[in-house]
């Protein structure tokens, strides 16, 4: 079983409702890392913020997301630079990706890639 998980929530948004989507996200990344089963997570749209929140000591998700960082292929590069989130992910050591080149954009992850390679995208 492979999955991808995509973060989306915007922690800006300050309500519990992202804090809950991201934590459900990595919820679930961490027990398919639990269960052995192939995984990945990606922060893309506004969910590239929690590149800044979710990696200080701090936050209520910060262990969880310890537990599952080895799984983060990165943020969405062209998210990012949307959501001025890239110096927070360079900062923490997250990789921008940018396997979906578009127009005028630094590109986003590419989901039919991962679809390809027998992924099931979940987003949160």
């Amino acid at each position: 079983m492979k999955v991808a998980i995509i973060i989306m929530s915007d922690p800006k948004t300050g309500g519990e409702e992202a804090l809950g989507r991201l934590y459900n996200g990595l919820a679930v990344a961490y027990e398919f890392k639990q269960k052995g089963d192939e995984f990945t997570i990606l922060f893309q749209g506004a969910g590239t913020r929690w590149a800044g929140e979710v990696t200080r000591e701090y936050h209520p998700a910060h262990a969880l997301f310890k537990e599952v960082k080895d799984h983060v292929a990165g943020v969405s590069s062209g998210c990012a630079e949307v959501f001025g989130a890239t110096e927070a992910a360079q900062k923490n050591g997250l990789e921008l990706v940018r396997g979906n080149p578009l127009p005028e954009s630094r590109g986003l992850p590419s989901l039919h890639g991962l679809m390809a390679d027998g992924y099931t995208v979940l987003s949160f």
